[in-house]
């Protein structure tokens, strides 16, 4: 029984991303098929039953490559979504500098929401709950793996739960890699990271 959580691959750095819907570029569909060959090659040893993906594109996409070497169905879910930033999801940079100067995830307060968004304290807590109704669900379980498609900003938040320490969007981020693979497991009642940001999957030769 383990959690696997996956980053998407690489998208368009020119946007902001948040709940933006714009999807992989290229390098990122090059990394995404990488990775589903990765898990192909190695499916005795990491056996996936479930894929489950934030349902913004760019995590959709990187799932769908997936799905299509493990022979698996993607669930979508809006609750493993990155922070709604409102207005400004996948605005160009240059204009979200002109219309909202300043505007950037560390400089909110921990209660200030993104104009049309959430606060980093709300983002916080939707993580946690779906986080923990996830880690709940799987005790039930004795051997079916999911794997988790998601976003650089909600496996920060998962990485500071696992190890008790205070959040705060300001906080130093745990690495996490495009396509980067993360695995939990219960080990005496306990989740603990077993493979923290493995990209092995984007070495391997074409």
């Amino acid at each position: 029984m383990a959690i696997y959580f996956v980053r998407h691959g690489a998208d368009d750095e020119g946007y902001r991303g948040g709940w933006s819907q714009r999807g992989l570029n290229i390098e990122g569909y090059r990394q995404s098929e990488k990775l589903g060959r990765y898990f192909k090659d190695n499916e005795s040893t990491h056996p996936i039953h479930r894929i489950v993906s934030s349902d913004l594109q760019r995590a959709l996409d990187t799932a769908n490559e997936l799905a299509k070497d493990l022979h698996l169905s993607v669930e979508r879910s809006r609750d493993w979504r990155e922070m709604n930033n409102g207005v400004i999801a996948g605005m160009p940079h240059e204009i979200v500098n002109e219309r909202y100067p300043g505007l950037y995830f560390s400089s909110l307060k921990m209660d200030e929401r993104y104009p049309g968004g959430e606060s980093p304290m709300e983002f916080h807590m939707r993580i946690q709950e779906t986080f923990n109704s996830l880690c709940e669900e799987q005790s039930k379980q004795h051997t079916e793996n999911i794997l988790v498609v998601t976003h650089g900003g909600v496996i920060n938040i998962v990485y500071h739960i696992l190890k008790d320490l205070e959040w705060t969007n300001k906080n130093n981020k745990f690495p996490a890699s495009y396509t980067g693979i993360h695995k939990l497991e219960n080990i005496n009642g306990q989740w603990q990271t077993t493979i923290e940001n493995d990209t092995e999957h984007l070495t391997e030769r074409d």
